[in-house]
């Protein structure tokens, strides 16, 4: 495994690269950062190259201000990222994997770069753009944070990312999280919320992509429900879909057996492709 770093707009940007084979780039979601892929990086490394960053703002990656960037083109920048630590491990295409936020990532970077795509992932995340509800949702969410502080808004929504039944067995692993998250700033964390409040609809995106996209949903996710997922399932061409029982957002931790066979067998069916 090497650690490595690039500098994007005169920010420094950490990642990690592990593995050997088809590249595959793994994007985190909302206040998390590459090692919430711990599971899945275990299981994959030893058939997939895989690139993990943080993005700007989360855990090693330094915060890149974006206070001139309109919110609705945020996710672009991110994108952006993304292609120049591509560029810098000198790989044409690869397989892109984003979870929730993660996700809108990586449809922003398939919307732009579309050639380098050899297949999509959409973990627990959706191409359409936030409703009414979820601006608002959001928008408490940014008020909380305002107020209260990160640690305490990280100890209220953290929870409500896991079903009930890996709440009752696992809270030392939810515990877990909520530590290695505390490294957040205030500023990075609005800032991930405007993004994903004024993002763009990309249904268009999957309308029109080639290559095979994996849908893996929760029956209990309160944060992309169940049948929004389902709504965009059948836009691309080739669509995985997956649906994971007593699973809320975090099927990566929640059923990460059952998510690494799911990601592996996707990835094997993109060489065939």
């Amino acid at each position: 495994m090497q650690k490595k770093s690039i500098v994007y707009s005169d920010v420094n940007v950490f990642y990690k690269v592990t593995g050997e084979g088809a590249p595959v780039v793994l994007i985190h979601g909302f206040a998390e950062d590459g090692t919430v892929w711990k599971y899945q990086e275990l299981f994959l490394k030893g058939n997939f190259r895989l690139i993990i960053p943080d993005i700007p703002g989360s855990g090693q990656s330094d915060y890149l201000p974006i206070d001139n960037i309109p919110a609705s083109g945020i996710m672009e920048r991110y994108a952006d990222v993304i292609k120049k630590i591509i560029e810098a491990e000198s790989i044409e295409s690869c397989v892109v994997i984003g979870h929730s936020m993660g996700g809108y990532i990586a449809l922003a970077f398939a919307q732009k770069y579309g050639d380098s795509i050899n297949g999509l992932g959409l973990f627990h995340s959706t191409a359409f753009a936030d409703t009414e509800e979820k601006r608002k949702a959001r928008i408490k969410g940014i008020e909380f944070i305002q107020k209260h502080g990160v640690q305490e808004f990280l100890k209220q929504s953290v929870p409500n990312l896991f079903g009930a039944k890996f709440t009752a067995e696992h809270n030392t692993d939810i515990a877990e999280l909520i530590n290695a998250s505390g490294n957040f700033t205030s500023k990075a964390l609005v800032h991930y919320y405007e993004a994903m409040m004024h993002r763009p609809d990309r249904t268009e995106v999957l309308k029109n992509i080639s290559k095979p996209v994996l849908f893996i949903m929760g029956e209990e996710d309160k944060s992309v429900y169940l049948q929004d997922s389902l709504s965009q399932c059948h836009l691309p061409e080739l669509s995985l879909i997956n649906i994971f029982p007593d699973v809320a957002h975090m099927g990566m931790w929640e059923m990460k057996d059952q998510a690494n066979v799911t990601v592996m067998k996707f990835l094997n069916y993109t060489l065939d492709v």
